[in-house]
């Protein structure tokens, strides 16, 4: 009878190791679909640029240096792809703000804000931005969620047991980089 005791016993601990098993492997592959979702933004952004730039060009010759910042910035968005939350995020931040800024600055130029081909950059940006709002807004959800997990008893057992570590966060560094500025034409 203690034997059937203990082998119930035994069978309920299995079960409730590999339920906890089961969802760090959920979170894991949530946090990397939210990576992926956020991957795609960025790659739709950094693509988008050179013909923003391009657009531009002609319009804000005073604008020299932040034009070559952007495009700087760009290389190196590109160079960093395959990087982690952290290595990105100042990267991407810093483009951001670089972006946002030459959207500001081009309220001083009227031919510039008339041109349809700014326009419908402008009009792309935004939504970019917005989708990338939400990936980011995803992923860190599910980072969350799977950091609550490996910290939290008796799932950080299983989760050291298994090698399954917190994800980091996607978070930008500054204040002034977490604004959005506001356009009006």
């Amino acid at each position: 009878m203690s034997t059937l005791i203990a082998l119930v016993v035994f069978g309920a601990i299995t079960l409730y190791v590999v339920s906890i098993y089961n969802r760090l492997v959920k979170n894991r592959q949530m946090v990397e679909e939210g990576w992926s979702g956020i991957d795609v933004q960025l790659k739709r952004r950094t693509d988008l640029i050179p013909n923003l730039l391009e657009s531009v060009k002609g319009y804000m010759s005073h604008e020299r240096g932040l034009l070559e910042e952007i495009a700087a910035l760009r290389s190196r968005a590109q160079a960093a792809s395959g990087g982690t939350p952290a290595e990105r995020g100042p990267i991407e931040a810093a483009l951001s703000g670089a972006l946002g800024r030459l959207i500001a600055v081009a309220e001083n130029y009227p031919d510039l804000r008339a041109s349809e081909n700014f326009l419908d950059f402008q009009n792309a940006l935004e939504e970019i931005e917005e989708q990338l709002q939400l990936s980011r807004r995803y992923y860190n959800g599910a980072t969350r969620n799977l950091n609550i997990l490996v910290e939290s008893f008796p799932g950080n057992l299983v989760a050291q047991t298994f090698n399954f570590d917190k994800a980091n966060y996607f978070e930008l560094d500054s204040e002034a980089d977490r604004a959005v500025p506001k356009v009006r034409f």
